[in-house]
């Protein structure tokens, strides 16, 4: 039972899979409406996924010693909410009905459940994923056939889904667990976002744009200035304001002014996601960076103007060849996780500087790396001020000198130009894990094996 009710969610509660156009069929057009999605009605699955961890909760509370009978209200749940597209999904000979080829898939993970006792300011914690990113605790929610990109088809599904967390929000559950009724309320996080997705949700412009992150404010020219010194200034309620001005343009700017006030929010911010950075897309837009810079110095770009593509077609194959040969890394069209950590080694750096001709270039090089792997575990690890408190503390420092080796050493390439991730890799790690205590614990993996 929810008190109060559940504004805006039907009150049946024998709900099964339900259509995920909840009553929009007229909206969405050139698909036959009932094959488009399928989801869970999102407060009875939360129900149930709190059902299947009945007995964590109970043992919880005897490990804290706290007499499960007085324990009855109070209790706080945090979610956290993924959501990813899923390329080509088309059927491979197939005589279904005619349904887009991409899908997304919409999903939970109760990250950790405390209790407040009466007249107690913390929070006690009984229960504590241990395995945030396993597709084992990662519940999906909706399925939907939508390409990602499709804007318009993606909020009309998610829309419910939306209401119906505002509504959760606003309410408590009150439920059978271990035999007696007890009271919870949900915080919902949304993390387990790709950056597309993101700038999606939260109506900024795409991710080429001058505005490149989505945490700060930061253009792409003053990022690659300073490459260290921003801090987390962008939020949903903001995104919204600024979406507002935009619409209204409430000082007769020119286009260009107008833009620049509302930082590249051009589009209405749809749902909340919370403003953090997603470790699996940084490991791997890092390794797609580290790959080029690669590449650059097997041709030693810093010493030639703009070369051609034939020449860097052959810097590319030499590099591939080398990895293949020494580490037995299979080039991959499209960066992954897996590639990403292999390539991000010591190891590779090694086999890699035995095709760099200079001797002060591959020490660079090395360095770089170095500073990397230093850097590299704060934003994986599930809990960094008791897996990795070292590199935690020198964080900004090695961030600092990393950032300096770009600016001399490679400016050829971050000369007014610097990746979306990298920004946030070198400007915003230490802020969110002060903030969440975790990046790695909040990214998208659990959703992405959910997807495989």
């Amino acid at each position: 039972e929810w008190q109060p009710a559940l504004k805006n969610v039907s009150s049946s509660w024998d709900v099964g899979i339900i259509d995920g156009l909840s009553g929009w069929t007229t909206s969405v057009d050139d698909v036959p409406a009932d094959t488009i999605s399928r989801r869970f009605r999102y407060d009875v699955a939360l129900v149930s996924a709190l059902k299947d961890l009945e007995e964590d909760i109970m043992e919880g509370l005897r490990e804290r010693e706290l007499d499960d009978s007085i324990c009855t209200s109070g209790f706080t749940v945090v979610v956290k909410e993924s959501c990813d597209g899923m390329g080509d999904v088309s059927e491979k000979h197939g005589g279904g009905p005619a349904v887009p080829e991409k899908a997304v898939r919409f999903s939970f993970t109760i990250m950790s459940i405390s209790i407040r006792a009466e007249g107690e300011d913390d929070g006690i914690t009984i229960f504590q994923e241990q395995k945030p990113n396993s597709e084992l605790s990662c519940r999906p929610l909706c399925l939907m056939f939508v390409d990602e990109s499709d804007h318009e088809t993606l909020t009309a599904i998610l829309g419910p889904v939306v209401a119906e967390r505002k509504a959760m929000m606003e309410s408590r559950l009150i439920l059978s667990v271990g035999g007696l009724l007890r009271s919870f309320r949900f915080f919902f996080r949304g993390t387990g976002y790709d950056e597309k997705m993101v700038r999606e949700m939260e109506g900024l412009e795409a991710s080429g744009s001058t505005y490149i992150c989505t945490l700060c404010d930061s253009t792409r020219a003053e990022a690659s200035q300073n490459m260290v010194l921003h801090s987390i200034t962008r939020s949903h309620d903001e995104n919204l304001e600024r979406y507002e001005i935009w619409r209204k343009n409430p000082f007769s700017e020119s286009a260009d002014e107008l833009r620049d006030r509302v930082k590249g929010v051009s589009a209405k911010p749809f749902m909340e996601t919370q403003p953090t950075l997603d470790a699996l897309h940084c490991d791997i837009g890092n390794a797609t960076e580290f790959y080029k810079i690669f590449q650059d110095e097997i041709g030693e770009v810093y010493q030639k103007s703009n070369p051609s593509r034939e020449e860097r077609r052959r810097w590319r194959s030499a590099l591939d060849k080398q990895l293949r040969k020494k580490l037995k890394l299979k080039p991959v069209t499209r960066m992954n996780g897996n590639y990403a950590r292999r390539l991000m080694t010591r190891e590779a750096v090694e086999v890699v500087c035995e095709l760099v001709p200079s001797e002060e270039r591959r020490e660079a090089l090395q360095k770089l790396m170095d500073l990397y792997l230093q850097m590299k575990p704060v934003w994986r690890s599930t809990c960094p001020s008791r897996d990795c408190p070292v590199q935690l503390c020198q964080y900004s420092h090695n961030s600092q000198q990393f950032a300096d080796l770009l600016s001399t050493t490679f400016k050829y390439r971050y000369d007014g130009k610097i990746t979306n991730y990298l920004h946030k890799t070198l400007a915003h790690v230490p802020e969110i894990v002060e903030r969440d205590g975790s990046i790695g614990a909040w990214a998208s993996e659990g959703n992405e094996s959910g997807n495989k």
